[in-house]
């Protein structure tokens, strides 16, 4: 089931787009909506609420007054804190239950305010985020629902920041023109990236980057380590209840800034032992996190040539979604292969010549090979010339894998 989070902040239009997303098929879980169905009359959470804040913030019938609660809680960070520690875990039990009963090869969207504040956008395969600029959401707060200014104006710091969203948003919807705008930007983005990644976690399908070498090997990009940064973080929290990570760091050329690469963010997952990788609960961590095992037995290139190649065996996956090709190597921490791919990144990051040399050899390759398949496999006699510069680098400087 692909897990999907929308946020953004009050009056962003959020609800629009999983309302949308839920005529297309998806199956919806709104927080606002479970945030009240746990605060009704009866339940325990009201309770806690009337012991905290007193019995002004319910109504003579029994039943909470939001508005008047709202009131006490977005001016004042430690009230509004104290609010969450008595809904937070009644409504994530209850979010819990909701996202088990959707179809497991469906779309499980999660409608959240805070999806971004309370971290909870590590666990989705996908954010999405919503975005219009204050003065038009506080117009349309006063003008449509009514809401005092102040108020508004008071919910809408106790949220999120724009810069905040953006920075874990997989997919940005830019909510300030004409509604049916954001209508067909949600359509195209069901149709272009939700549909086949969903399909890709059903069959257990690696997304695959192009085979001719100039349709993936591209300039820089800016977005490669926001999008890097946002992998490292989801497989991080997948695997924590596993127990058996050491780090998980970006690797690779497009861990290099200004380094022309394959449009493929490279993460290495260290393991305390390699074999862990091969446990039930690692692979279906990686698995529910949207990560496949490639099939057969994967090693890099040992160096120097001669080297035992049992140092430089790894476990290797790559990632289900269709617009974001990932390749994750999991290595045992202290191996030659775990060593080096931290070495490389961090040689080429300090050593500007060395960079423009390897920028060199892959254009050179470029021109030679037309596939990415003939260009990655041409690049091996590079590396063991690379490797020995690497690690005098390494022994010149003191440096240690961090």
């Amino acid at each position: 089931m692909l897990r999907v989070g929308v946020t953004g902040g009050i009056g962003s239009g959020k609800s629009t787009v999983s309302r949308r997303l839920g005529e297309l098929g998806a199956h919806v879980v709104d927080a606002d909506a479970v945030a009240r169905e746990v605060v009704e009359p009866g339940e325990p959470a009201l309770q806690r609420i009337r012991e905290r804040f007193g019995q002004g913030v319910v109504r003579p019938d029994g039943s909470l007054d939001r508005a008047g609660l709202a009131a006490l809680v977005f001016p004042d960070r430690v009230a509004l804190d104290a609010l969450d520690a008595i809904t937070g875990p009644a409504i994530s039990a209850r979010v819990a239950e909701l996202r088990a009963a959707a179809p497991r090869s469906g779309i499980s969207v999660y409608d959240m305010p805070l999806l971004v504040e309370r971290g909870l956008w590590v666990h989705e395969h996908l954010s999405v985020v919503v975005e219009t600029d204050v003065e038009t959401r506080v117009r349309r707060l006063v003008d449509q629902r009514g809401l005092a200014e102040q108020d508004v104006r008071h919910r809408i710091a106790a949220q999120a920041t724009d810069e905040q969203r953006r920075a874990v948003a997989d997919v940005v919807l830019d909510n300030s023109g004409a509604p049916e705008e954001l209508v067909r930007a949600v359509d195209d983005l069901w149709a272009t990236r939700l549909e086949p990644y969903a399909a890709n976690l059903v069959h257990g399908t690696r997304s695959r980057r192009p085979e001719r070498a100039a349709d993936v090997v591209v300039g820089p990009r800016a977005d490669w380590e926001p999008r890097a940064e946002r992998v490292v973080a989801r497989l991080a929290a997948a695997l924590a209840p596993t127990g058996v990570v050491t780090e998980v760091s970006h690797i690779g050329s497009t861990s290099v800034p200004g380094l022309l690469a394959k449009d493929v963010i490279d993460v290495q997952v260290g393991v305390h032992r390699l074999v862990d990788a091969d446990r039930d609960d690692v692979r279906r961590a990686l698995a529910d996190a949207g990560f496949v095992f490639a099939h057969g037995v994967h090693s890099d290139t040992p160096h120097p040539l001669g080297s035992d190649p049992e140092d430089w065996v790894k476990r290797f996956l790559g990632g289900c979604d269709p617009e974001n090709n990932v390749n994750v190597h999991v290595r045992e921490k202290g191996s030659a292969g775990w060593r080096f791919a931290l070495l490389f990144r961090d040689w080429l990051r300090h050593e500007a010549p060395e960079k423009e040399a390897y920028a060199a050899e892959k254009r050179r390759l470029l021109a030679l090979h037309d596939t990415t398949s003939d260009y990655v496999e041409a690049k091996e006699p590079w590396f063991e010339g690379a490797w020995q510069r690497a690690s005098d680098w390494a022994a010149r400087t003191g440096w240690q894998p961090r």
